[in-house]
């Protein structure tokens, strides 16, 4: 199992991202907080909790790149459960050196993200071949 902070995090998929931001007044309304792309284009995020944050919404727009990108990181590392490890441990690690500065713990685990993705697009090659 994947060492992570209690979020759950939501990928709900649509036909068109620039419509979800009418949207907004309904999400605040059951406690998320609009952020918009929030630093990835293309994404419409929302996040609960404030400091102690118990869930995120990425949302995407039906065929981008980045469902599939976060879809297939998920499927390699429950394939592959070394690396689930040193993920989690790292991820663990940044979490305790930076609690409350969101930035440099996801900077922290960018590299490492980074190696992790290649590989599991790789991977995706492989099966699908």
């Amino acid at each position: 199992m994947l060492k992570a902070k209690p979020i759950i995090d939501i990928m709900p998929v649509v036909r068109d991202i620039n419509v979800v931001h009418e949207y907004n007044q309904e999400m605040q309304e059951i406690g998320y907080e609009p952020k918009g792309e929030n630093g990835l284009p293309g994404r419409r995020y929302f996040q609960k909790g404030g400091d102690n944050r118990s869930h995120h919404v990425h949302i995407y727009q039906i065929g981008s790149y980045e469902i599939k990108r976060h879809l297939v990181f998920r499927d390699y590392l429950r394939e592959h459960p070394v690396e689930m490890k040193s993920y989690g441990e790292l991820k663990e690690r940044w979490a305790t050196q930076y609690p409350y500065d969101i930035d440099s713990y996801i900077n922290g685990k960018e590299h490492l993200v980074k190696e992790i993705e290649i590989k599991a697009l790789n991977w995706l090659k492989e099966i699908q071949e």
